[in-house]
């Protein structure tokens, strides 16, 4: 199995058009598909080639309160912050001055030794990085532990362990059935 990246990362908003304009037009991310019906849509702005943001737009949902990325909160609790790889410093830097135009609260450039990074919040206040990896650093090739006490299980290293889970049983060829979910009309053409 091979992975090729985060498809689309989906969060939420009541305001779509205040989110494209963040997204799209301050941080240059293309709107490359939208559904949508009275009450509901769902946007994707593409990161890269294969990583992709969307968006539901719920009339009634609300801003989330603002969390400094990586503060520990209690209680229920599942996402901290997203960080969306750029290439190098200057494109950190453009995001940094583009974001600093345009209102919004950005960090300074932050070195953490593997990345550099700025950190800000979008229009629904969700959590968001900027990171490029820092030149002659690349921990996918070299995984590195700094941690001086890990748990037992991150002491087993970074591959992935085989005997941890069941083995799982192949659908067979004839068994595997794919169902019609939203976002057909997107590349179906209907007949005029």
């Amino acid at each position: 199995m091979r992975y090729t990246g985060i498809n689309h990362l989906a969060m939420a908003t009541a305001d779509m058009d205040a989110t494209i304009r963040f997204w799209r037009d301050l941080l240059g991310m293309r709107l490359v598909a939208g559904l949508g019906r009275p009450g509901y849509r769902h946007y994707f702005l593409e990161i890269s080639p294969t990583d992709m943001l969307a968006f539901f737009e719920w009339p009634a949902v609300e801003p989330i309160e603002p969390k400094d990325h990586g503060v520990p909160v209690k209680g229920p609790f599942a996402f901290d912050h997203v960080s969306i790889g750029v290439r190098d410093r200057n494109d950190l830097w453009d995001v940094k001055d583009r974001l600093e135009a345009a209102g919004f609260w950005v960090s300074e450039v932050i070195d953490h030794g593997f990345i550099f990074s700025v950190y800000s919040f979008d229009p629904n206040n969700i959590a968001i990085e900027f990171s490029c990896p820092v030149p002659g650093v690349d921990v996918s090739s070299h995984p590195i532990m700094a941690d001086r006490h890990p748990s037992a299980t991150a002491k087993e290293g970074a591959e992935p362990q085989p005997g941890q889970w069941p083995a799982p049983t192949p659908t067979p060829l004839a068994e595997r059935r794919i169902y019609p979910g939203e976002g057909r009309e997107l590349v179906l053409v209907e007949d005029e």
